[in-house]
Order: C-alpha cells, then structure tokens, then sequence
C-alpha cells in the first residue's frame, strides 16, 4: 500500500512537467538579491553626495535605499519552498521596475521640483533595475513544486509568463535610453566643459543679490544662487566630471547688477571651456536647488571639498 502511495505520488510529480535542476533558482535567488543591494548601494552612494539636501527627492532617496536593502536580504532569507518566496521575489521585481519609472520620470519631467541630470551612476543603477526585474520575476515565476492536472497547459503559462517579462524589460530598456538620450544634462566625461542643467542655464547674464535664510547672496539673472568651492584657486576649477554635473560652472558672460561690487573675471577650464569668477571664485550653480530663493549647497562638504554660497558684503 505504502509503495503504491509511493508510486502515484511519484506519477504526480512527473507529470508537473520537466523541472529546472534546483541549483538553477538558487542561482536567480542569489542573483536577485545581489541585484537588488547594488542598486540600493548606488542611491545610498547618491544620497550621501548630494541629494539628501534636494527638499522631498531626499527623504525619498533614503526610503528607496532602505527599501531596496531589506527586499535583498529577504529574498535571500526567504526559503524558495514557502509561497513567501515567490510573494518577496515579486515585490523585488515590482520594486526595481517602480525604482527604474520614478528615475525616468524624474529624467524626462522633473519631479517634486526636481529635474536629474544623465550621470553615468544613474545610468548603471538604471540598468540594474532592469537586470534585477527580470531576473527576480523569472524566480518569481518559477514552475511550482507541487503537481497540477495539465501540466502541458501550466507549461504554456510559464512560457507566456516569462516572455512577457523578457518583454517588459525589453520596452524598460528602449524607456530608458530614449529618455537619457533626451536628458536635460550632459553625461560627465571629465574634459571640464559646462554642464546645462534643465531648471536652469549655467550661462550667467545679469548678478543679483538677493536676500536668502538673512545672508545677502550673489544669484544669476534667474535668481540661482551662485556658489564657490573651497579647493578652487583664481586660476583653476577642480570641479570636473560627475562633479561639474552636480554643480554646473556657469559660463557666462556676467554683467554686474545693482549692489554687485566684487570683481569679475574669468579662467579657462581644463577642457578649454570659459569659466566666470567673481572676486578670485570660480562660480557654480547647484542642481538641487530647484529655483530661485534656494541655497541647499551651502556648507555642504562635497566632491572632495566645501561649498559655500557666494555673500555681498553691503548689497
């Protein structure tokens, strides 16, 4: 009796269809959850050089960092045998495509204010998502362990299912070259040349100085607030590459407004570009602030050094 109940089970199984050697999930599991950690990695990267000042885009900068590290080590832990598996695996999924839309989203029309620039760590966090998508809802996905009546039907399922997904993260990619190609900033590529921002030219025009948190502070024909950088000489900016992203030189040329006294200059940049400075500063905008009135760079010890928004005496 007992070896027939051994043999009609053993008949259910075979009969769930042809299954994936075991070490095959273990491996999209692990996958999966490293996948995950790096993209997290990344933004908790970001986060920490420079978005946690952006008002919002902060905050929720470090709940997708948080989010992203607890969904790795659940996937992880998560025995694949129990439905929680499949249930975390699928949230993971859904996590890294979200993560990848609010990036596009941000990319093409600005959010909360904000608008990001193409950088190459966006790009790679990018790209990640997309792995981490695919690879968390084919685990997902996986043929059940327990037998099912029709399984050539069942079969059929989990090929549609799986194409389906190598669809989405098809269109995910095309989504997310489309929108770098059409980003408002240029990728950093270390050769020092200005950088355009999409809430705001780096050309500068006419000073201002506009009163912010009590300090007179020198801001362009816009209203941005201007900044130097404390490792900077008269002669040299040694803001280039991601760095010139996240705080693009303004190129100028500056005209002096009403109680702009200090001197106007310029330097040459090391990939030849034009550079304006003001009393012996080489002058910056800041992609954080999002508009007139802000100075969220100030004081921030980033990219291997102090800023600080540039003050008028008098004004």
């Amino acid at each position: 009796m007992g070896d027939y109940g051994s043999v009609g089970r053993g008949s259910a199984r075979h009969s769930a269809g042809p299954q994936r050697p075991a070490y095959l999930w273990l491996l999209l599991r692990l996958a999966g959850a490293g996948l995950l950690a790096a993209t997290a990695a990344i933004h908790l990267d970001l986060y920490l050089t420079g978005y946690r000042t952006i008002p919002t885009i902060g905050w929720l900068f470090l709940l997708q960092v948080i989010s992203g590290f607890v969904l790795a080590v659940l996937v992880l832990v998560t025995p694949a045998r129990l439905a929680a598996g499949r249930l975390v695996a699928a949230g993971g999924a859904l996590f890294a495509l979200g993560t990848l839309g609010g990036y596009l989203l941000t990319v093409q029309f600005g959010l909360f204010g904000f608008r990001e620039v193409r950088t190459t760590a966006g790009i790679v966090a990018g790209v990640i998502e997309v792995a981490a998508f695919a690879v968390l809802a084919a685990y997902a996905l996986r043929p059940g362990l327990q037998p099912a009546a029709g399984s050539g039907g069942r079969g059929r399922g989990d090929l549609m299912a799986w194409l389906g997904t190598g669809a989405v993260s098809v269109v995910a990619l095309a989504l997310l070259g489309g929108a770098l190609a059409g980003a408002g900033g240029l990728a950093a590529t270390g050769s020092g040349s200005p950088v355009a921002h999409a809430s705001g030219s780096t050309a500068g025009g006419g000073l201002r100085v506009t009163t912010i948190g009590g300090a007179k502070v020198l801001t362009n024909a816009a209203g941005r607030t201007l900044y130097w950088f404390a490792p900077d000489t008269p002669t040299k900016s040694v803001c280039n590459g991601s760095c010139a992203v996240y705080w693009p030189p303004v190129s100028g040329p500056l005209t002096a407004g009403p109680g702009v006294t200090g001197h106007l200059g310029t330097i040459t940049r090391s990939g030849g570009a034009t550079q304006e400075t003001y009393d012996g500063h080489p002058l910056y905008t800041y992609v954080g602030d999002s508009g007139p009135g802000q100075a969220h760079g100030n004081n921030l010890n980033l990219n291997g050094g102090l800023w600080h928004e540039i003050t008028v005496s008098g004004g």
